[in-house]
């Protein structure tokens, strides 16, 4: 198994339990599902709960939402407006090609190469984008972007973030 976490603050923002598909090089699209689901529900398979548990007639408190975010316990933020948003990113990219030159200087001109297309098209769907940090909800990390598209006919949600902000970590 892998997760991917931000660079800068360690959180987990996404693992291979997921459809993970790499844009350009530059930013990774991970395919979600929106889910309810009680909370503290921990199905493990061959789990077999006694009658009991399972007649107790409590009431159960439920959550709801983006599989991937609900299970990173990613934290949704957002911004006033594109200005703001472009700030961000300018910030962060500069950021981001500091600490590529320190640890893969190789890197650092496939992310300034393609990066220019992918920010164009994320300022034009701003609109329709959720952000989200990671569990520390520290805003000088990586903030994903949430995004619902068609797909085979089905409202999908798919969680964008930049490849270069991340390291995977194999278990």
């Amino acid at each position: 198994m892998k997760i991917w976490k931000d660079i800068f603050t360690g959180d987990e923002m996404f693992s291979d339990t997921y459809k993970v598909k790499l844009v350009d090089e530059v930013m990774y699209e991970v395919y979600g599902k929106f889910e309810s689901r009680t909370i503290g529900d921990v199905q493990l398979d061959g789990a077999n709960p006694s009658a009991e548990e399972a007649d107790e007639g409590t009431d159960a408190a439920t959550e709801s939402g983006v599989d991937i975010v609900l299970n990173h316990r990613l934290c949704e933020t957002g911004f006033a407006d594109k200005k703001q948003f472009t700030t961000y990113l300018k910030d962060y990219m500069k950021k981001l090609v500091t600490k590529l030159e320190e640890k893969d200087p190789s890197q650092v001109e496939v992310f300034k190469t393609n990066i220019n297309k992918v920010m164009k098209d994320l300022l034009t769907r701003f609109k329709d984008l959720q952000f989200f940090t990671g569990e520390s909800m520290d805003c000088e990390g990586l903030i994903a972007m949430l995004e619902y598209r068609d797909v085979d006919g089905v409202s999908t949600p798919i969680l964008l973030c930049f490849k270069h902000g991340l390291e995977e970590e194999k278990f």
